[in-house]
């Protein structure tokens, strides 16, 4: 994806406030040299902001009349408008190593034999994955099948098969659930409560003492 952005000059909370009163974000791109302070038209970041790709891929940033790859690091919205109040990015090259949280769109659900025979439900517990790669190999996200699932199991993260250079970033000894497989609650085992049969008549059953019995 491209998008534009404009070196800005003024710095300080007065010239950042000036900046979006005018409709502009500011920001800085940082790595691989001197930082650098920038101005973005608000409305296209922040329609680019809603786009998965933007998240998650190289970007190209024109900026003076020159082109970088830059990769979008972080951004910090107003606390209840809908307003981007700055932006980060990173400059990138080839052989810059990322680490970098990207999407994970899943396919093969519906002929899985855990809900195609079974009729299990499928819960994606993990929307997004850490990874780490060199720049050139970062995806815009990672397509997980699920066309092996079967009932009672679940897809850790270090079930995942990844594209070739790419590594999921282990945290310790944690190994987090991407995918439940559940029995639905209208299909699981109901166990009936045993039913005691009342005593018949004349066997075990003490015979009721009438009202004369009673008055002596």
């Amino acid at each position: 994806m491209k998008f534009t952005a404009f070196e800005r000059t003024q710095q300080g909370t007065g010239a950042s406030r000036r900046l979006r009163n005018a409709a502009k974000v500011p920001g800085i791109v940082y790595g691989a040299g001197t930082p650098t302070m920038v101005e973005l038209d608000h409305n296209a970041l922040f329609f680019a902001l809603k786009k998965e790709a933007f998240h998650s891929s190289i970007l190209e940033m024109e900026l003076a009349g020159k082109t970088e790859k830059v990769l979008l690091r972080d951004f910090q919205m107003h606390a209840w408008k809908p307003m981007v109040m700055h932006v980060d990015f990173q400059r990138v090259d080839e052989t810059t190593k990322l680490r970098k949280k990207v999407p994970l769109h899943f396919v093969g659900e519906e002929t899985s034999p855990a809900v195609k025979t079974d009729h299990c439900l499928v819960g994606h517990v993990a929307t997004e994955l850490e990874i780490e790669c060199l720049a050139s190999q970062l995806p815009e996200f990672v397509t997980i099948d699920l066309s092996g699932l079967v009932k009672g199991t679940s897809l850790h993260a270090s079930d995942l098969k990844l594209p070739e250079g790419i590594k999921y970033v282990k945290h310790g000894t944690l190994n987090p659930v991407i995918v439940s497989v559940t029995i639905p609650k209208a299909e699981e085992e109901v166990v009936a409560a045993p039913v005691i049969a009342a005593p018949e008549k004349g066997k075990g059953a003490k015979p009721k003492k009438n009202e004369k019995q009673n008055q002596k």
